[in-house]
């Protein structure tokens, strides 16, 4: 992987967002979670619109009062443009922290800039996971369409645990696969092998969500 996937993705220039604040200087809030040059210039970032003009950190401060159980782990051992959209989508669910084992460059254009909101892990090895998610009391629930695997609808998904997911194409590596507490799939009725990965993770998140979307919520 080049050097320039590991670069600051600038935020995408989108048709929506906020003009500067209406008012001037004189009629800018004095909350300390505003941002003083979006008041000054506008906010068109890829954010809800709760956290318009707000500074990086109080949004990343905002989102840990509230993130759910679950954290996500993605292998990165080839050049994979699916990282980032997962990464995209743990920020959408809410993840707790994002773990990249392998290589610590990951392509982030899919990302959207999302990975500036999200908490982000390196590991070098399956191994090194293990270790923290032994550490932590997490279990590993691997997702592939391998035999033995537990159907999704059909797995009872702890409320503290690490999602693992492979690259597109071959999947997870059988360190991975040994390593999991728990392997599952997502059921499929066509002629396709797979799923796009990042798709993959939108619906092993959201069968999460359904467990546990709404403990102490």
């Amino acid at each position: 992987m080049d050097a320039a996937d590991d670069e600051a993705v600038p935020e995408p220039t989108l048709a929506v967002g906020v003009g500067p604040w209406p008012g001037g200087p004189d009629a800018w809030p004095t909350d300390p979670r505003y941002d003083r040059d979006l008041l000054a210039n506008g906010d068109a970032r890829n954010v809800v619109d709760r956290f318009r003009y707000w500074t990086v950190e109080a949004i990343v401060a905002e989102l840990d009062t509230r993130r759910h159980g679950f954290s996500v782990a993605i292998e990165n051992w080839q050049h994979d443009m699916n990282i980032g959209s997962i990464v995209r989508t743990a920020n959408a669910f809410l993840a707790e922290t994002v773990h990249i084992v392998g290589r610590k460059r990951w392509n982030k254009r899919g990302a959207m800039v999302t990975d500036r909101y999200q908490h982000i892990v390196h590991h070098e090895s399956i191994a090194e996971l293990v270790g923290f998610a032994r550490e932590t009391g997490r279990p590993i629930v691997a997702v592939d369409n391998v035999p033995g695997a537990v159907e999704v609808g059909k797995f009872a998904f702890p409320e503290r645990c690490i999602l693992l997911f492979g690259q597109e194409g071959p999947g997870l590596t059988a360190d991975a696969l040994d390593a999991a507490d728990a392997v599952v799939e997502i059921r499929q009725f066509g002629s396709t092998r797979s799923l796009n990965a990042a798709a993959a993770a939108a619906i092993v998140m959201q069968a999460w969500l359904q467990d546990w979307g709404s403990a102490g919520r």
